[in-house]
């Protein structure tokens, strides 16, 4: 997706489409994060001062593209079941790792070069196939933007195939929220013939 990056809005109305609406309050935490926090706390607490959106330059936009880039390219997927021989376990990828690897190894790259990590929120969707799927949602004046495994593309969360479950509270890291997705989710298919 090609952003069109110009002056960042002063204000910006997050009941818009390109951001996904929460559901108030929090939710269950995914098995996986609530063990990853337990090892690494300082990674999953309030944020002092949240950041609502961070107003998207080009040089951010650049960014991150290299970042989702670069660790779609160094990370080899590879199953929790394979690596660890269990079947969920969320940690940063050791040149390997599944899907929330990556979105972790992402979002903590972006945290070292500055972005305020409340602006950067793991998040756990559905595939067209049912399965789950862990990504990382960074939200910007633009909407909310997902930085995927599966694909090279950073695109908003409602042009992708994926319906949105719930996410990282943005007020803090060790806590979630449902998000409300009322789309339907068509999947083009090939005709056989």
């Amino acid at each position: 997706m090609a952003l069109a990056i110009g002056n960042p809005a002063q204000a910006f109305d997050t009941t818009n489409v390109a951001f996904v609406q929460t559901v108030g309050g929090t939710t269950s935490i995914p098995v996986g994060h609530a063990e990853f926090c337990k090892s690494r706390p300082d990674e999953c607490r309030a944020n002092a001062d949240p950041v609502a959106a961070v107003p998207l330059t080009e040089a951010l936009w650049q960014q991150l593209l290299a970042v989702n880039a670069g660790i779609n390219q160094h990370v080899v997927p590879v199953t929790d079941q394979e690596l660890y021989q269990v079947a969920e376990f969320w940690t940063y990828p050791n040149g390997y790792g599944d899907c929330e690897d990556y979105a972790l190894a992402k979002r903590r790259e972006l945290i070292n070069a500055g972005w305020p990590a409340s602006t950067l929120l793991m998040a756990v969707v559905k595939q067209a196939n049912g399965e789950g799927h862990a990504v990382l949602m960074v939200r910007t004046d633009r909407g909310d933007l997902v930085l995927d495994n599966q694909v090279g593309s950073i695109d908003l969360w409602s042009q992708t195939p994926y319906k949105f479950i719930k996410r990282q509270s943005q007020a803090n890291a060790g806590q979630w929220v449902d998000m409300i997705d009322t789309r339907e989710i068509v999947v083009a298919t090939a005709a056989i013939n």
